[in-house]
Order: structure tokens, then C-alpha cells, then sequence
């Protein structure tokens, strides 16, 4: 089974290696991920895509790629998926991402890089010789005279594969003064455009909010015809709205110019971690901090006590709860019980008889 030509296994080596694929030390707690948000954060959101996402996650499993977590009492829903630590090596192979041999380790300490890859020559990576070679062609070619690109089409140019670039990006190559996507590679990240709706005319010069789940969008879009809150409900599409912050200088300009801008998504790690990463490439790109909707997250944390599913990733920091202001404690301590609760409990039968 090639698990690159595959949706939903692409999306879930993605959201790994984000989470963890380029530490060194040894995970404790396996990988995990909710069924839905993955769904959501791969596009996979027609009853066809949905139907070929659980068929391909059934054939993972048998094959020992995944574990799934079925809905309680209903087995035969899927809950979550779980990469086993014993199957993340596999996983590091299926994408290309295994360990240079020992001969392998000697070219690339002994060949002659270009200026922006000498740290290679005292740095172990899980990248092949000949890809590290294909970047080293790119850059000797003149790249810094290039025009920037979307680095889809830059990636096929470099590995004659339109995902490659994207993988090699959440690893350790391009951290902090190593590799960095713009100077050197003349290419950027053209994240998904956002899909958002326009809030009632007497909601005009109101903040912005941002709503991680479609189905919890759609809710407060009903929500927002009624109590008038806001100029605008987005729809971030999970980790996608990330990569989409560049898209709300339009967002803005429709709207007659920039305002505050709320997020509401579900309480976990990665739900907590998507606000904060689109907060600081708002702020980079000019526009306000993204701001936690505390009204909506004390609802959850209301609606939620006693009712949280188990989280089974890596668990939050110590600091990535402090963006929740006044929630930030409860949160901790719900992160530090292993729980994470999904927005949906704020839902329509709530938010219709609730006034903010």
C-alpha cells in the first residue's frame, strides 16, 4: 500500500511530523488524531471522500499502520486513529524519510554544499544524499534571482514531485538559521483560500470570528444572523487555516478595513497550538493578533465537564494554554488528565436560546 498516494495517511504523516517528525528524542505517547478533524483538515468532507477515507483507514489498520479508536458503544464509527510507536519508523520509510546509511552519512560530510547547506557536513538528517543533492543543484543554479513562487510548483521543479518541499519543511533542515523557504528556495507556502460569510449589515464594524470545525461554523453562522456579533464568521479548516491567515487582508478589505479577530476551536494540543502559529503570521503579515473567544471557550469548558474524550498525542505545554486568558487554568488542568473536549458541544440547540 503506497500511503503517499493515499488522502487521509497524508494528512496524518503531516500532522505527525508537525507535531513531532523532527525531534530527536524518543516519543513516550503515541500519535493520535480525532477521526472528524482529520477529515476536516484533509478536505475529505463529501459522503464519497468520507466513504474512501474509512475504507483507506480500515485498510491501514489491517495492515498495522493505525490503530482506531471506535465511538463508545459504536464500533463501528470511527473515534480517532493512532500511529503506534511501533510503526513510526514505518511511517519515517513510506514518506521517504529514513535514516542515511553509514556510507550515505559519508558523502554528505564529505561532498562540497553550497554556502546555505555546509551545516550538513556536522548534521545528521533523515534526508537521502541524492535529495540533499537535487537542493544543492537548486541553489547553485542561481536561485536567489529567482521570482517567488508557490512552493508546490518550486518542489516539482527541485524533485520533480509537487509535495516533496512541503514535507522537507517541518523537518530540521529548516529550522531557524538553516534553510529558509523564502530566501533560499525563492517559494512560498500558498496556503487554502478562507471561506467565510458575511456577517448582517448592523453587525458591520464588529470583530471577526474564526471557527476551527465546519459544523461549529455553521452554527455560528445561524447564530450570528440572529445576535448580530459579527462582520464576518470564517471557516479555518483546521491546521489549514494556518497556512490561509495571508488570505484576510482580502477578508478585511471587503470588509471595509481590519478589526479584532477571535478564535474558537477545540480544546487539545493541536487545537490550541493553530491560533497561536496564525497568530504570530497575522501580527508578521501586519494584521491584529488572533484573540481566544473566551465566551465560547468557557461554554465549552460548561457544556464539556464531565463529557471529555481521551487525548492520546503528546500533551500540552506548560505555556500553550496562557492564550485562553481567563480559561487557561481549567484547560490546564483538563490537558494534564489526558482530555481534550470538541467544540461541537457548543452547538446549534445551545447557541439558539444564548445571548453573549
Amino acid at each position: 500500500m503506497n500511503l503517499t498516494l493515499v488522502p487521509v495517511a497524508r494528512e496524518l504523516f503531516a500532522q505527525w511530523q508537525r507535531a513531532r517528525g523532527s525531534r530527536t528524542e524518543v516519543a513516550t505517547r503515541p500519535f493520535s488524531r480525532g477521526w472528524e478533524d482529520l477529515l476536516e483538515d484533509a478536505c475529505l468532507v463529501s459522503a464519497t471522500d468520507r466513504n474512501d477515507a474509512e475504507r483507506d483507514a480500515r485498510l491501514l489498520e489491517t495492515g498495522g499502520w493505525i490503530e482506531i479508536k471506535s465511538v463508545r458503544y459504536r464500533a463501528h464509527l470511527i473515534d480517532r486513529i493512532v500511529i503506534p510507536l511501533s510503526a513510526e519508523m514505518r511511517w519515517r520509510e513510506a514518506f521517504g524519510f529514513i535514516p542515511p546509511s553509514d556510507e550515505e552519512a559519508r558523502l554528505i560530510r564529505e561532498f562540497h554544499w553550497e554556502p546555505q547547506l555546509a551545516f550538513l557536513r556536522e548534521f545528521r538528517s533523515n534526508i537521502s544524499f541524492a535529495e540533499l543533492c537535487q537542493l544543492n543543484d537548486f541553489l547553485k543554479s542561481g536561485a536567489g534571482t529567482r521570482e517567488i513562487v508557490p512552493i508546490k510548483e518550486r518542489s516539482l521543479q527541485i524533485f520533480g514531485d509537487e509535495k516533496r518541499l512541503d514535507s522537507l519543511l517541518n523537518t530540521s533542515i529548516f529550522r531557524p538559521e538553516r534553510l529558509d523557504l523564502r530566501n533560499d528556495f525563492r517559494c512560498e507556502v500558498v496556503g487554502e483560500p478562507l471561506p467565510w460569510k458575511r456577517g448582517p449589515i448592523e453587525a458591520a464594524h464588529q470583530p471577526i470570528i474564526v471557527i476551527e470545525n465546519a459544523a461549529t461554523w455553521h452554527s455560528y453562522c445561524r447564530w450570528n444572523e440572529e445576535q448580530k456579533l459579527f462582520s464576518a464568521v470564517i471557516y479555518g479548516c483546521g491546521n489549514r487555516f494556518v497556512d490561509g491567515v495571508r488570505y484576510l487582508g482580502g477578508v478585511f478589505t471587503e470588509l471595509g478595513g481590519p478589526r479584532r479577530i477571535f478564535y474558537f476551536g477545540d480544546l487539545d494540543p493541536q487545537g490550541l497550538l493553530i491560533p497561536q502559529e496564525a497568530s504570530s503570521r497575522a501580527q508578521a503579515g501586519g494584521w491584529p493578533a488572533i484573540e481566544a473567544h473566551e465566551w465560547s471557550y468557557r461554554q465549552l469548558l460548561t457544556l464539556g465537564a464531565g463529557r471529555g474524550q481521551p487525548w492520546e498525542g503528546e500533551p500540552a505545554s506548560s505555556t500553550l494554554c496562557d492564550w485562553l486568558g481567563d480559561c487557561a487554568e481549567p484547560v490546564r488542568t483538563l490537558c494534564k488528565g489526558g482530555e481534550r473536549l470538541a467544540q461541537e458541544h457548543v452547538g446549534w440547540d445551545f447557541l439558539r436560546s444564548h445571548k453573549m
